[in-house]
């Protein structure tokens, strides 16, 4: 090996950066004993992505050690409880830290039963919340919050300082919902948001990821509504292996699958080879 190629191979090393993943809340909407959706993609040691928002994420974001004044964006993947409720928490607490970039809100298009992004923070900030209803504002006394809507079927490609965005609408019942991959040099991950991927969106975003985080909310047997919303193991397989997946992390766990891991494992892993892990909060993945 010549002197020149060892050199570029120290500074492509030296530029690498470090990307891990961590859970802050695993569980769903029940009483369980586990936070809530939501999750932190660390960059190089700082919290640069914030994804989901459920109750007691915030309490375990301080845990962490993030910092708000790090955050480029938070992502909400749907406008349900166990995946919002915490935002005014963090805005309010940003209001005590030294932010002052202006920070984008990535959601959902609206329809009839959900409020689009836009309309989610007016009616947070300038209706329940309205005393800080300068956060929607350019003069804020903090900093402002900017909707960013997503309303498409097709990829959309967010580009950020350390990292990119990409982002589609996904089917999740009468739910507006989109899922999202994170982009960070040559690593990347895909978090699934809640869907049943019947319009094989998540195959659009998957294609050689790092690490798939998928929502595990239903067994392989599930009947009924819940089928509607959510993958079962053998849908969650079939992305990871047609995308190439270098690993699979299983969270959103709820009381209809926890106690059934075993066999949703053996089913997943039928279908796909590579390495399955159970979320649980406050885990640490490096990519």
């Amino acid at each position: 090996m010549n002197i020149f190629y060892m050199l570029m191979l120290m500074v492509v090393s030296a530029m690498a950066q470090k990307v891990e993943f961590q859970v802050l809340g695993s569980g769903g909407p029940e009483i369980d004993g586990r936070a809530s959706t939501s999750y932190i993609v660390w960059i190089d040691d700082k919290a640069r992505v914030l994804i989901d928002a459920g109750s007691g994420s915030m309490l375990n974001f301080e845990k962490s050690k993030a910092r708000l004044e790090d955050l480029e964006v938070i992502v909400l993947t749907h406008l349900h409880i166990d995946h919002s409720v915490d935002l005014p928490s963090y805005i309010k607490a940003g209001y005590f830290s030294n932010r002052r970039d202006v920070l984008p809100i990535v959601g959902p298009s609206g329809n009839r039963y959900f409020p689009d992004i836009e309309d989610f923070l007016d009616s947070l900030f300038n209706g329940t919340y309205k005393y800080m209803s300068d956060v929607l504002d350019e003069d804020s006394d903090s900093f402002q919050i900017v909707p960013v809507e997503v309303d498409s079927k097709n990829v959309i490609h967010k580009k950020f300082k350390h990292f990119s965005l990409d982002l589609t609408n996904v089917y999740h019942g009468n739910v507006p919902a989109i899922a999202v991959r994170v982009n960070v040099g040559s690593k990347s991950l895909l978090v699934s948001g809640d869907t049943n991927n019947k319009n094989l969106s998540l195959e659009k975003l998957a294609k050689n990821v790092d690490l798939f985080v998928a929502h595990h909310a239903i067994p392989q047997y599930a009947k009924g509504y819940a089928t509607q919303l959510h993958m079962t193991p053998s849908i969650i397989a079939k992305v990871a292996k047609d995308g190439n997946a270098k690993k699979v992390l299983l969270t959103h766990r709820m009381k209809r699958t926890i106690g059934k891991e075993e066999e949703s494992l053996k089913v997943i892993k039928k279908i796909y080879n590579g390495e399955v892990l159970l979320a649980e909060d406050m885990m640490k993945l490096k990519l």
